[in-house]
């Protein structure tokens, strides 16, 4: 929290996209949200740095992380009921939000046991 009361501070935040882009040598931040590639570029070096699948050339692991491996990270790993990560994710459809969870355990919560059964 510390963190982000800081960055809307400095930042001069009262409303609008909380990521934005920063210029002038980290002194100036802009009123827009950041594009998808302003993500990406340093998901893909922190990846390369920590040596992420370095089993994957550089391509195949420059093309399988990005700011997506953000997006199916969050939905792969919540675990809430998955209208919940759809909707986060803004996904019109439950199919949508699916296809970008990896490698989900649907049976974390036994069913019957919640249910009293």
């Amino acid at each position: 929290m510390v963190a982000l009361q800081t960055w809307l501070r400095l930042g001069r935040i009262a409303h609008g996209p909380l990521f934005r882009r920063v210029s002038g040598q980290g002194k100036k931040v802009g009123a827009d949200r950041l594009h998808d590639q302003e993500v990406a570029r340093p998901v893909k070096r922190a990846a390369r740095a920590a040596g992420v699948r370095g089993d994957l050339t550089e391509g195949e692991r420059h093309r399988l992380f990005a700011g997506h491996s953000l997006r199916a990270g969050l939905a792969s790993s919540a675990e809430v009921n998955e209208r919940y990560v759809q909707k986060q994710l803004g996904d019109a459809s439950a199919e949508m939000t699916r296809k970008y969870q990896r490698r989900r355990d649907r049976f974390r919560v036994n069913l019957t046991k919640a249910s009293g059964l």
